[in-house]
C-alpha cells in the first residue's frame, strides 16, 4: 500500500496522544483520591491541557509547513516522553499540571501535523474523509487502551497509594519509541510548502482565513462538538464512581466503553462516508445521542452502594450511557474533512491550527462547566446539561452545510 509507513507513524503518534490527553479524567479522579484535591481544584487539569494546545496551535500552525510536519511530530513525542519521565520522580499535583501543559503544547504540534499530512497521502475528498475517520477511530483505540493501562496500575487494596504513577515509565517508553519510528519514516511535504513569503505573512493569512463566515461557523461547530465530548468523557470516571458507585479502578475501566464506542463509530464511519454524505450522517448522530442521554440518565437514579459490585452486577446505566460515543464518533472527523478537503493543501496547516484552537477551548469549557455543575448539584444534572450544546451543534452544522454548498 502506498504511503503505508508514514500512515502507520501518523496513527501511532496520534494514538499515543489519545492515551495521554484523555487520561485527564483518570488523573482527576486519582488526584482527588491520592493528592488531596477537590473536584473544583482537580478540574483545572483540563485547562492546563487544553489552553497550551490552543496557544501552540494559534502561534505556530502557519509556520509548521516551513519547519516540517514530520519534525514537528518527532518534537512533540520527545517532549511528552521527557514529561512522563518526570511525573513519577516528582509525584505532586503541580507536576501533573506541568505534565498536561507539556502534553497540550506537544499535541498542538502533532494534531496540526497529522491533519495536514492526511491531505498529502490521500487522493480526493472521499479518501480524505475515510482516512480521517480511521485515524480518529484509532485515536480512540488509544484512549480505550489508556483506561485499562491506568486501571492496571491502581491497587484496589490501597486506593490512596501513589503507585499508579508508575504508569508513566511505560508511557515514556512508548513516546520515545514513536519518536524513533517517525525518524525512520518518510513523508513528501513538497505540496504543502508555502509560497516564498515571510512568516509574518503566513500568520496574517491564517487570521484572514479565520475571518471568513464559513470558517467561523465551522470552528463554532468544532467548539461545540469537543465541549460535548470532553464534558462526558472527562467526568465519566467520576460519574461512575460517585453516581453509579462502582469501585475506583472499575470506574476508570468502565469509562473505556465510551472510548470503545467512539472508536467503533469512527472506524465504521470511515466506510459509511464513502457511500453516504457527511451531513445526513451527522444529523442522524446528533439526534440519536440526545435521545440516548434522555433514555439512559433516568436509570442512574436511586442506585445504592454495594460492597461486591463487579462487571456482572454493575448498574445497567454503566453500559448504556457510554454508548453515546457511538453516535458522537463520526461528527468531528466528518466536519473536519468536509472543511479541509475543500481547501488548497498549503492552507491545511493554518485551518487545522484554527480547528485545534477552538477544539481546545471547547474541551476546557465543557469540562469546567460539567465539573462545576457536578460539584454544585449532582452528576445527573451535569450530564443532562449536554443536551443544550447538542441542540446548538445541530443548528450550527445546518448553517455550515448550507454555506459550504454555496
Amino acid at each position: 500500500m502506498r504511503n503505508l509507513g508514514i500512515i502507520t507513524a501518523l496513527v501511532l503518534v496520534y494514538m499515543l496522544f489519545g492515551i495521554l490527553l484523555n487520561s485527564v479524567g483518570t488523573v482527576i479522579l486519582q488526584s482527588i483520591a491520592t493528592m488531596g484535591q477537590t473536584k473544583a481544584s482537580a478540574s483545572i487539569l483540563e485547562a492546563f491541557k487544553d489552553l497550551p494546545i490552543a496557544v501552540m496551535s494559534f502561534l505556530l500552525a502557519s509556520l509548521l509547513p516551513r519547519f516540517g510536519y514530520r519534525r514537528a511530530m518527532m518534537t512533540g513525542a520527545a517532549m511528552v516522553g521527557i514529561a512522563c519521565l518526570a511525573m513519577p520522580l516528582v509525584p505532586t499535583f503541580a507536576m501533573a499540571k506541568l505534565l498536561f501543559a507539556v502534553t497540550g503544547a506537544s499535541f498542538g504540534l502533532v494534531k496540526v501535523s497529522v491533519y495536514s499530512s492526511i491531505g498529502l497521502v490521500t487522493d480526493g475528498p472521499a479518501h480524505h474523509a475515510s482516512l480521517t475517520n480511521v485515524i480518529e477511530g484509532l485515536f480512540m483505540v488509544g484512549v480505550l487502551s489508556g483506561y485499562w493501562i491506568f486501571g492496571a496500575f491502581i491497587d484496589p487494596a490501597q486506593p490512596s497509594s501513589l503507585g499508579w504513577l508508575d504508569v508513566y515509565w511505560l508511557l515514556a517508553a512508548l513516546a520515545f519509541g514513536v519518536c524513533a519510528l517517525l525518524f525512520f519514516s518518510r513523508l513528501d511535504e513538497s505540496a504543502a510548502r508555502p509560497s516564498p513569503r515571510r512568516p509574518a505573512e503566513d500568520f496574517a493569512e491564517m487570521i484572514r482565513l479565520a475571518a471568513r463566515p464559513l470558517v467561523l461557523v465551522f470552528v463554532l461547530s468544532a467548539f461545540l462538538y469537543v465541549l460535548i465530548e470532553q464534558a462526558i468523557g472527562t467526568w465519566l470516571p467520576t460519574f461512575n464512581n460517585e453516581v453509579l458507585h462502582l469501585p475506583q479502578a472499575m470506574s476508570i475501566q468502565a469509562a473505556s466503553i465510551f472510548a470503545a464506542a467512539i472508536a467503533i463509530g469512527r472506524l465504521s464511519a470511515g466506510a459509511i462516508l464513502t457511500r453516504v454524505g457527511w451531513y445526513p450522517l451527522v444529523n442522524f448522530c446528533i439526534v440519536s445521542m440526545a435521545l440516548l442521554v434522555l433514555l439512559s440518565l433516568p436509570l442512574t437514579r436511586g442506585i445504592s452502594p454495594s460492597a461486591d459490585t463487579g462487571w456482572l452486577s454493575a448498574p445497567l446505566a454503566a453500559y448504556i450511557l457510554p454508548l453515546v460515543g457511538l453516535f458522537l464518533a463520526p461528527i468531528y472527523p466528518a466536519i473536519n474533512s468536509a472543511m479541509l478537503s475543500s481547501l488548497p493543501k498549503p492552507d491545511h496547516a493554518a485551518m487545522t491550527g484554527l480547528l485545534v484552537v477552538f477544539s481546545a477551548l471547547g474541551g476546557t469549557t465543557g469540562s469546567f462547566i460539567t465539573g462545576q455543575v457536578f460539584a454544585a448539584f449532582d452528576g445527573q444534572t451535569a450530564f443532562y446539561l449536554s443536551i443544550v450544546p447538542m441542540g446548538l451543534l445541530l443548528v450550527s452544522l445546518g448553517f455550515f452545510a448550507r454555506m459550504r454548498a454555496r
